[in-house]
Order: C-alpha cells, then structure tokens, then sequence
C-alpha cells in the first residue's frame, strides 16, 4: 500500500506534453469539409474528440478518402443515443469496453474491436496554487481535500466512465490511504461536467485548478498531468481485480459499472448505412497505433483484441 510519504506519483510535465502534442485545430472540423468518395459517421467517447479530429480524422482521409464526420459525447450519453436511436452512426466509439458490450450486444452490433488504453489522473493549471503545490510534492488527495468548491472537476458520472471512474479512484485512493469519508467529501467540492470534451477547457485557461482526466485529454490540451498509481489509475490489467471492488450505478438507467482497466473499443452498427467505410475506419485504428500514441492514448501488448464476430474485412 502506498502511503503519503511514498507516493510521488507520475508527472507529465508542461513541456514534455507540449512536445507531443502538435497544433490544436476546432473539433468538428472534418464534418465540415466538403466530402471527398464518400463519409462515415463516427458517435465517440468525448475524451477522444481532438484524437479523432486531429489525429485520426485527416490521417484517414488522406489514405481512404473517407471523411470522419464526428460527434463526441459521454460514453454512456453515447450508448443511450444510440439505444433510443437518437443517434444513427455508421461507427460506435466507447471508454469503457464492457459498457458497450453490455448495453448494444443483441440488438445493434454483436462485435467489436478493442483498439488502445489509457489511464487517468490529473491534468492541473500549472499556475494555479494547486499545480503549484502538486508540482512541490504534497499528497493530492490531501490537496483535493481541502479546494474550494468547483475548483476541480469531473465528468458527470452518470453520462461517461470518465466520471464514474473518478467516483471509483476516490474510494479506492480512500482504501489506499486510510481516508475516511473521501468519496463523500470530493464529490461534495468537484464541478460535474456534463460535456466531457470541455472538461479541460476551465483548466486550459487557468479558469480551474484541475480536472480528473484521461492522459490523453492532457496531452490534448497541453496541460501537466499527473497520473495516478497503479493501483487506481485503471491502467494496469493485472489489478483488474483490484479494480472490481468498486463500482458506481447511473441515475437514469440503473447501469452499474465495476472498477475495470480502460479499454477503448470500436464497432459498425448492424443498420450503418456506410458499414464499408465504418470497416475501414476501424481497420485504421488497428493499423495506426503510431498516430494513437502520438495523441497520448497507449497500444500496449492486449490490443488490438478481436471480440465476437468480427467481419473478415477487418484483420486484427
């Protein structure tokens, strides 16, 4: 177990991530070029909205002459979109694995393709006197502890896993530390937000003094991150029990999601109306782990994973 004398995280630091990271363009950008042979339309985690469109989006149409024509949303907002068909996209996109396998298996899809992983922990104005106490060595649960309301925030739990698994991290850094009442006392200061890919946007000005987040929405907006432990960043699959002796339940659906390592996943809907082009897109993914890690996602040795009955256009 990690104690407060122990633990100095990992840091990414303003100028490393600035380093990795190239000029940050508008989202939305690829929907609204004129198509090239044809489009694909893509309804995606909100964590991966500047990966897509900055990275992935031009790379894509440059090989295939495919336009990316992308929404970004909460994972879980994603999934009900899709569910009470709000939403008709030819490629689903979701943070959590498991929550897109439990939610459109059966009636939508009966496939998907596990494509890259991430882990989480804090992305923090450098200037603010949070960064500036993080980046002098002090515990950060003891720091969160004691911010002002809406200092930091989350994604809102019952729309994306980013949120539900910033609730999961505070019991487990509870557990981790002998922290009574943690979960309680942070969900009573953070800022939920319910657009995930603004979340970074109060920190990126200096407005916020920090947002839990994934890395590679850090990286996005060139901000310092500092990831959190092993043992309750969801990065390590070895801990995945570890990570199962937490779980958060949604307010509207009732889903309950245990602690699990993150696992981006991909997967055409039975109904595209462009499944060709949504083949492709996900065969690019496969292909390209150059352009994910570049964007700070990780491919390790478990992905690309091939998960039920993938069509044979696409080679993982």
């Amino acid at each position: 177990m990690n104690t407060a004398g122990d633990y100095a995280g990992h840091r990414t630091s303003r100028r490393s991530v600035l380093a990795t990271t190239g000029t940050v363009a508008g989202l939305g950008i690829a929907g609204c070029l004129g198509s090239t042979a044809s489009s694909v339309r893509v309804l995606a985690a909100g964590s991966l909205a500047r990966t897509f469109e900055d990275h992935v989006s031009p790379a894509f149409r440059e090989e295939a002459e495919i336009e990316l024509r992308g929404e970004y949303y909460g994972a879980n907002a994603v999934m009900r979109m899709v569910e009470d068909r709000t939403k008709h996209p030819d490629v689903v996109v979701s943070a959590d694995a498991t929550l897109l396998r439990d939610r459109l298996y059966g009636e939508f899809t009966d496939w998907d393709v596990a494509f890259a992983t991430n882990s989480i922990g804090i992305g923090y104005a450098e200037e603010s006197t949070f960064g500036r106490r993080l980046e002098d060595g002090e515990p950060w649960y003891e720091l969160a502890r004691g911010t002002d309301e809406g200092d930091l925030a989350i994604g809102d739990p019952n729309l994306d896993p980013l949120g539900y698994r910033a609730v999961q991290a505070f019991d487990l850094a509870a557990g981790e530390y002998g922290l009574d009442g943690f979960r309680e006392d942070m969900l009573a200061v953070v800022y939920e937000e319910p657009d995930e890919p603004q979340l970074m946007v109060g920190v990126e000005s200096g407005s916020r003094a920090g947002a839990i987040v994934y890395r590679n929405m850090a990286v996005d907006h060139g901000v310092p991150f500092l990831e959190f432990p092993d043992e309750y960043n969801f990065a390590d699959p070895e801990l995945a029990d570890h990570y199962a002796t937490v779980e958060f339940t949604t307010d509207e659906e009732g889903y309950t999601a245990e602690g699990r390592p993150i696992v981006y996943n991909a997967t055409v809907t039975d109904d595209a109306d462009e499944p060709d082009a949504g083949h492709r897109l996900i065969q690019f993914l496969v292909d390209r782990p150059d352009l994910l890690e570049e964007a700070g996602l990780t491919v390790g040795s478990n992905v690309p994973e091939a998960n039920g009955a993938v069509p044979e256009a696409i080679d993982v």
